[in-house]
């Protein structure tokens, strides 16, 4: 049976027990950008489980073994394939959370498809047809990130390509545009318009708030754009919102001037919940005319 099937134009998505798209409670994915410790993931994973208890929202718990697509050789990339997959296994033993993390070969999509619900391809991988390929393959559902030197509406390929190789469906992921060197910008236009293809659109808000190679050997970025972006993409009616937030973002090994403190994390969530049932009282989430 698919994991996925149509409904007002969208194809739903099944990511372990939830479904993500049209009038399904939006789905959180979040999580350290890398993984350290099974403590600091531990405590992140605590305070998910807790925002996971409200019947408005989803998660899913998010982070990567291993940082490939680093701006310096000498930078921390995680714990690897096996190890760092164990640790996901243990998180989604322990809380019931559904786990997701990066592939970035062909050969690893089979053992992270065999613990986790959703596999996600990074941004600069989007157009890499094997890797596609071999992610759909596995039958669990795809996050690709749309990539920062493409437009959105030639992601439609990228829809193409795994849903001809797999049934277990796919999301599409905003994660910024390149905007001259060291900057990226969000054009909210390629929100409706990769929800426009049929499937459910996934808003990254602390990707996008990132400043490439700013960082002398790393990458920056700004925070406190991460809620004003987070808030517009809800508001135009995304099916499901990433976030990275650690403990400590400035000690975190990756990301971490674009990281969510996680003392701060669940009261951004409940103010953007707030806003979605807003535009849900007044019918226009997902281009509807009627309230539920």
């Amino acid at each position: 049976m698919s994991n996925s099937e149509t409904s007002a134009g969208v194809r739903s998505v099944s990511v372990g027990p939830y479904r993500c798209g049209d009038r399904q409670p939006l789905l959180l994915i979040a999580g350290p950008c890398v993984l350290q410790s099974d403590e600091i993931s531990s405590q992140i994973a605590d305070v998910l489980t807790r925002i996971n208890a409200r019947d408005d929202v989803n998660v899913v718990f998010k982070a990567s073994f291993d940082k490939a697509n680093r701006t310096s050789a000498a930078a921390i990339r995680g714990p690897g394939m096996e190890q760092g997959l164990a640790m996901l296994d243990r998180i989604a033993r322990r809380t019931g959370l559904p786990v997701t993390t990066d592939v970035h070969l062909p050969d690893q999509a089979q053992a992270v498809a065999e613990v986790c619900d959703l596999l996600q391809i990074p941004a600069f991988l989007a157009r890499q047809t094997d890797l596609i390929v071999a992610a759909a393959e596995t039958g669990r559902p795809l996050n690709v990130k749309k990539g920062q030197f493409m437009a959105p509406e030639d992601m439609r390929y990228v829809v193409d390509k795994a849903n001809a190789a797999g049934d277990g469906g796919v999301m599409l992921c905003e994660r910024g545009t390149f905007f001259g060197y060291g900057r990226l910008v969000n054009d909210m236009q390629a929100l409706p318009v990769m929800r426009s293809l049929g499937v459910p659109v996934v808003f990254d808000a602390t990707h996008s708030v990132q400043r490439p190679g700013s960082g002398q050997g790393s990458t920056g970025g700004n925070r406190e754009m991460v809620e004003p972006l987070a808030r517009a993409a809800v508001a135009i009616g995304i099916d499901a919102i990433f976030f990275e937030t650690h403990p400590d973002p400035d000690s975190s090994p990756s990301d971490g001037a674009n990281m969510v403190p996680l003392d701060r994390f669940e009261g951004l969530v409940d103010r953007l919940l707030q806003i979605r049932h807003t535009i849900l009282s007044v019918g226009q989430l997902n281009g509807t005319d009627q309230a539920p």
